[in-house]
């Protein structure tokens, strides 16, 4: 058994950060189930929104937030995570990230984008790969820490609590057991405060802007220990995702659209002032839901983001990621308009948890994606994700240092035991029941739902489980049979949670119940296994 002080599960900006700041304080374990750098954050181009500007406040900040999440935000939460945020950026700077800049009036100054539903330019980055130098120089910091190890190639298998071990005593988190992949084993590690940092689950979703390592295995590992899940009907479908054969999960950043790029149809037609009057700077779920509506409607397989009116020198330099990855696909943005389709992207639900990251159960924490603390609400607005982390992060490592439980000291847990299990001889069970998981969920899940079609998703839902609980217990545990036991997990909590919800609210768009209902529904959807 390895112990530490403090667990971290998961390497992007939220796990890192948290990392960081409790290295202070004693022994951490960074767990991350591919490299370091193999994260949801590294994906990020548009950047982290945070008031810098003297044109801006947080009280605007703090109003478009609202505005997007539709109702469901907690103000208060809001508005710690908006004003804490210039501090913990000024902490990023001092570990050496650097945003972009522009010279105005003989002195340069930081070089602000506009994204959609935001009043004032307020996001910063890096040219137009923001969360790749983020996770970049946190984890050269990270480097720098003695007493911090990072677990590459090593996937959580499950929270290990008092009550699975049954201790007679308040539930708590003891630690985790650990699949290391280059051996096979399954390791022990113990610890009195475990943060989960694990990301979203956009890969439960057919097309996704997500990179693979999206599986939902923190939500997943959270609910089969007991833990509260909220909001996971709200499902974020970035509205631009590039729509081209040979391209996988390619984001065509927002920043595209803050900096004037214009949504136009299979005929050239800006049709987006059709479903709203900001067109295509309008939230995220109004984007998204306007493009499914003019695909279906036009029978067109994708529309166009069209940035060909700016001058060539600007796009090539605020836009080179994206410039050079369409221009190996055949598609020169400078002349021509990129082809999009809508894709799920981020996860507003996820993880229950308080203004400083504690789950309801002691011990455990949550940080960033992973975690449901009431900052996005029913819709994320546009780059608030990097900067909840980065705050989130910080509160949870405070409160974790400050609150060690007590109770259960020093207890030996019990090894790992795999049983009379065998190597999974077909592996094409497990790619089959994958498949057939993300299908299901982007035919019947996806920005548009009926209570039929998700009464057929949970239906099948539960069948796929069965099989996968089977095959779990009957075969070695492997990378591919853990994420296909999340991602079934995860999907029937996303259904599960739609069909609790009886009107359509920002993300939540369904068919049978088009109105948003304040009487009856403007609160969380909160599930728990008892």
């Amino acid at each position: 058994m390895k112990e530490y002080d403090f667990v971290v599960i998961g390497s992007g900006i939220a796990g890192l950060a948290f990392a960081l700041k409790a290295a202070r304080h004693g022994s951490v374990a960074v767990i991350t189930k591919r490299k370091g750098a193999d994260t949801n954050t590294a994906w990020a181009q548009g950047g982290i929104a945070c008031v810098t500007s003297d044109e801006d406040s947080f009280e605007l900040h703090v109003r478009d937030t609202l505005e997007a999440g539709a109702g469901l935000c907690d103000e208060a939460v809001v508005r710690a995570v908006v004003t804490e945020g210039p501090e913990r950026i000024s902490e990023l700077a001092e570990i050496g990230l650097q945003f972009d800049k522009r010279e105005v009036s003989g002195h340069r100054e930081l070089d602000l984008g506009k994204e959609g539903g935001h009043s004032k330019r307020r996001v910063l980055h890096v040219r137009d790969a923001t969360g790749k130098e983020i996770e970049e120089t946190l984890l050269r910091e990270l480097g720098r820490q003695s007493n911090v190890k990072l677990l590459e190639n090593h996937m959580a298998v499950d929270l290990i609590t008092a009550a699975k071990l049954g201790f007679a005593t308040e539930d708590r988190c003891l630690g985790v057991y650990v699949l290391d992949e280059k051996t096979g084993e399954v390791e022990t590690i113990r610890s009195d405060r475990t943060a989960l940092a694990t990301g979203g689950c956009g890969k439960v979703y057919l097309y996704t802007t997500n990179p693979d390592i999206a599986t939902g295995d923190g939500v997943a590992m959270a609910w089969r220990a007991g833990v509260e899940i909220a909001n996971m009907e709200f499902i974020q479908f970035h509205p631009t995702c590039l729509f081209h054969a040979e391209a996988k999960s390619f984001l065509i950043s927002e920043a595209v659209r803050g900096e004037g790029g214009i949504l136009r149809n299979h005929r050239g037609k800006n049709f987006i002032k059709r479903y709203d009057a900001r067109g295509s700077l309008a939230p995220r779920d109004i984007v998204a839901r306007a493009i499914d509506a003019e695909i279906k409607r036009s029978g067109a397989k994708c529309v166009f983001l069209d940035i060909t009116h700016k001058p060539p020198e600007f796009i090539r330099k605020r836009f080179p990621h994206i410039y050079q990855t369409c221009l190996r696909f055949g598609i020169d943005m400078l002349k021509q308009a990129i082809p999009v389709v809508p894709a799920a992207h981020y996860q507003c639900g996820g993880i229950k948890t308080d203004m400083n990251g504690a789950t309801s159960l002691l011990g455990l924490y949550a940080v960033g994606e992973v975690a449901c603390i009431g900052m996005h609400g029913a819709n994320r607005l546009a780059s608030n994700s990097l900067l909840e982390g980065l705050v989130m992060a910080h509160r949870a490592a405070a409160a974790a240092v400050h609150r060690r439980p007590g109770g259960i000291q020093k207890v030996a847990l019990p090894e790992w035991q795999s049983g009379n299990v065998q190597d999974v001889d077909e592996l094409v069970v497990i790619y089959h029941n994958w498949d057939e998981i993300r299908r299901l969920m982007w035919d019947y899940v996806g920005i548009v739902r009926t209570d039929k079609r998700l009464q057929r998703a949970s239906a099948r839902l539960r069948n796929l489980q069965r099989e996968i609980r089977e095959f779990y217990w009957n075969f070695k545990v492997s990378v591919d049979l853990l994420e296909l036991r999340n991602l079934a997990a995860v999907a029937a909590l996303i259904v599960d949670s739609a069909l609790c919800r009886k009107e359509s609210r920002g993300l939540h768009y369904t068919l049978d119940y088009s109105q948003t209902d304040d009487r009856q529904f403007k609160h969380d959807t909160v599930l728990s296994r008892w």
